[in-house]
């Protein structure tokens, strides 16, 4: 079974929410439940997107985007000079 998996944007206002809701007189583990998610999901988030502002977080998904292209892109480049290097040898 598998579960919904929230967007960073939906991660972010949920570690919010559980900010505030502690000035309230909550307990956090009361806050993470009314979130509805569990601890230790809660506490990878709060590892991942911790403190977090919504431009931020467009800001890092914008440059894992980039990142994710220059890779492919040194691959490619990489496995093409592997094949012209091994036919210059006569290696095919």
């Amino acid at each position: 079974m598998t579960g919904k998996r929230d967007k960073p944007e939906e991660i972010v206002l949920k570690l919010r929410q559980v900010e505030v809701l502690p000035g309230q007189g909550k307990s956090i583990a009361d806050a993470v439940r009314q979130i509805g998610v569990t601890q230790p999901t809660y506490s990878r988030w709060r590892k991942g997107y911790g403190g977090m502002s919504r431009d931020r977080l467009k800001r890092l998904k914008e440059l894992e985007t980039e990142t994710t292209w220059l890779r492919r892109a040194v691959s490619d480049l990489t496995l093409d000079k592997i094949i012209l290097t091994e036919a210059a040898r006569g290696n095919f």
